[in-house]
């Protein structure tokens, strides 16, 4: 019988620089449900890569002295170099660079440009010049630039646009009718009632103040806007053309998931619907945007060299633990926090303990009491139906769990599994079986059931661990087994011989010996970083304030207020726990802060002053019952209190003391 295909991408990766351990956990997730889909039986087709397109790629680029081209050669392979440590199984490393992509997205630009979805006209409102951005008046902070606070001009720039609004009805409709579409359900809700529901702006799809992209070749001068060019990477690398499309692209679209951060959710389920609606192509069957992996404790940044890579994770722990770590941590929706101190923590409590423990006791026992034969025999217990129970029934439940995409709950029942083998030893005694001649038989058949379940675990382990699967039932003398026959118990051949030595999976971690190795790493990243400031003639953090005389600020009184009305504020001390730049913005950072036992998230127009890395960790002022916002396509929920100086430099407002985040401002 012929598979049924199944389509898989990950969004592809911004080439701004070295992918962290947040940014490889999508690809890790999207590896172990294609795992698990060709497991169940799927023809799948698993789809990643690169976005390479760009004015930030331009400026980077322009800051080391080469060509865009060469800058994105060298991040590109870093990703690639990257995912393939992670042992991930895709099928097809896209790159938005590569000609046939470029120019199937001029003929789709074309195509709907005749269409007349696509029209030329002019940006017209209120222009930032320090930040070369347009916005309306409902956008401005105070009449000013929701950026960076300067004075704003009217304005005017040509450019093409897409008719967004003529789609919007239809989508809506679609979403209602699919309410798989777009998952978890929260998403769901922030797109219908931040954007959808308010009405759609027609989108600005082309730009000219720079020229790494696409160009329109039939008006050269203008480039195709970015998130166009990437967005349209899901078909025309499986061979969509508006002239005739790919037997591939028949085989496996529409998409059965599109698998992205949270963070770029409306992007795929606003414009990218909208797009395929305009081409009359189908839409994707489900859109899931994950949650974030947080890098908790310290502030992060590479100038104090603590931000974590997956290839140092994997140097100090290997690959199969640090996929362990970013699948089983991160929660169905919401985000999961990482920290040196944890992934020790779990390596010792479950893969050393819980699983390595088992296989090695599981074997060894074998070898001491009867020279690695595992026979059945019979002789069984009321005790053993429960164990088989568990390990039967885990298939049923991992199937469920990942049927809604539930990767780490699936997980967490392939442990149980393994658990409960642990508990079947404690209560079976085999060292005391082995002291009595008459129950050598019941011994034969305690280890057999043992390694008839680690061989049914490890086979549903395989999609998350691949290479501890393998190592298990190599160490046990058989394959990893079929999913279908996972919830039949006694498969494996009586009197196997196991091996004689069995290999430790997962060797216990000391704290004391493993921090220093992180320290180390920590002040590599540090040197690299200094290095390349110097490279870039970029003076240290604090060096240009070096020697400077204090400027005299005078500010005009504005209006007096009333106690009453600063009453009405409330200020709190928060807690930047993440942070990332506003793809689409020059001056805009979007912060997730902690007050209290919630977190907001709250965009601020400082990146020109503070680093996305850097901002992790601070103490900060909060104004929180700011009423809520849209700066760039981004909900603010606050507002970040500044102070700025004569010449425009900003500094935030923290605590002079260590004050939980929470506490009130008063």
């Amino acid at each position: 019988m012929e598979k049924k295909p199944y389509y898989l991408t990950t969004a592809i990766a911004y080439t701004s620089g070295k992918p962290h351990i947040g940014n490889t956990y999508e690809i890790v997730l999207a590896d172990a449900i294609a795992r698990y889909k060709r497991a169940e039986g799927y023809d799948v087709y698993f789809q990643t890569g690169t976005d390479e397109h760009g004015q930030k790629i331009q400026e980077k680029a322009e800051q080391e002295g080469i060509t865009p081209k060469e800058y994105v050669d060298k991040i590109s392979g870093e990703v690639k170099r990257i995912w393939d440590l992670m042992n991930t199984t895709y099928d097809n490393f896209v790159r938005t660079t590569d000609s046939d992509h470029e120019k199937c997205v001029q003929k789709i630009f074309k195509k709907l440009y005749e269409k007349g979805d696509i029209y030329k006209s002019a940006y017209e409102g209120l222009y930032c010049t320090p930040c070369e951005s347009f916005w309306t008046e409902s956008q401005l902070v105070d009449g000013k630039c929701p950026d960076c606070g300067r004075e704003v001009k009217p304005a005017r720039e040509e450019a093409y646009f897409f008719r967004t609004s003529k789609y919007a009805d239809r989508l809506i409709e679609h979403i209602n009718s699919h309410p798989g579409f777009i998952q978890p359900v929260s998403r769901k809700n922030e797109m219908m009632n931040n954007f959808l529901l308010p009405g759609l702006q027609d989108l600005c799809v082309s730009r000219t103040s720079f020229s790494w992209g696409v160009s329109v070749d039939f008006d050269p001068k203008h480039v195709v806007y970015v998130w166009v060019d990437a967005l349209l990477n899901y078909i025309t690398k499986i061979g969509y053309d508006p002239d005739g499309s790919s037997q591939l692209y028949q085989k496996y679209w529409p998409a059965d998931l599109h698998l992205i951060g949270k963070d770029i959710v409306r992007f795929h389920t606003i414009y990218w619907p909208i797009f395929l609606m305009a081409l009359d192509v189908p839409l994707p069957k489900q859109v899931f945007g994950h949650p974030w992996l947080l890098q908790g404790g310290d502030k992060m940044s590479k100038s104090r060299g603590n931000v974590i890579y997956a290839d140092d994770m994997v140097s100090l722990f290997g690959v199969d633990a640090t996929r362990y770590f970013v699948l089983h941590e991160m929660p169905f929706e919401n985000d999961g926090i990482i920290t040196w101190e944890l992934v020790i923590e779990r390596f010792n409590s479950d893969l050393a303990n819980i699983l390595g423990n088992l296989v090695n006791r599981t074997v060894s026992m074998s070898n001491k009491y009867f020279d690695g034969i595992v026979k059945r025999t019979g002789v069984s217990e009321p005790v053993d139906e429960d164990l088989k129970a568990v390990v039967t029934g885990a298939k049923a439940k991992v199937a469920e769990k990942m049927a809604d995409l539930r990767v780490a709950d699936a997980i967490t029942i392939v442990f149980d599994l393994f658990r409960r083998c642990n508990k079947y030893i404690d209560e079976t005694t085999p060292w005391v079986l082995a002291k009595d001649e008459a129950s050598k038989d019941r011994l034969r058949e305690v280890l057999y059931n043992l390694t008839e379940s680690i061989v049914i675990g490890a086979s549903l382990l395989e999609s998350f661990l691949p290479e501890t699967a393998e190592k298990i039932v190599k160490q046990l003398c058989t394959q990893i087994r079929s999913f279908d026959s996972l919830d039949q118990f006694g498969l494996y051949e009586s009197g196997t011989k196991v091996t004689e030595k069995p290999e430790i999976l997962f060797a216990r971690l000391d704290t004391k010996e493993v921090m220093p190795k992180v320290e180390a790493i920590q002040a590599a990243q540090r040197a690299e970083f200094e290095e390349e400031q110097k490279r870039l003639g970029l003076a240290p953090e604090g060096a240009e304030a070096a020697g400077k005389e204090e400027a005299v600020i005078d500010l005009e009184p504005k209006e007096e207020i009333s106690y009453e009305d600063f009453a009405k504020m409330q200020f709190q001390v928060g807690e930047i726990i993440a942070c990332e730049e506003v793809k689409k913005s020059r001056k805009l950072l979007c912060s997730q802060v902690k007050i209290g036992s919630q977190v907001r998230q709250i965009v601020s127009g400082i990146k020109g002053h503070y680093k996305a890395e850097d901002m992790v960790g601070k103490k900060v002022m909060v104004l929180v019952n700011l009423k809520p916002a849209t700066l760039a396509g981004v909900v603010s929920e606050g507002m970040l209190l500044c102070a700025e100086d004569a010449e425009g430099n900003l500094a935030l407002v923290v605590p002079e003391k260590e004050m939980p985040a929470g506490a009130e401002i008063c």
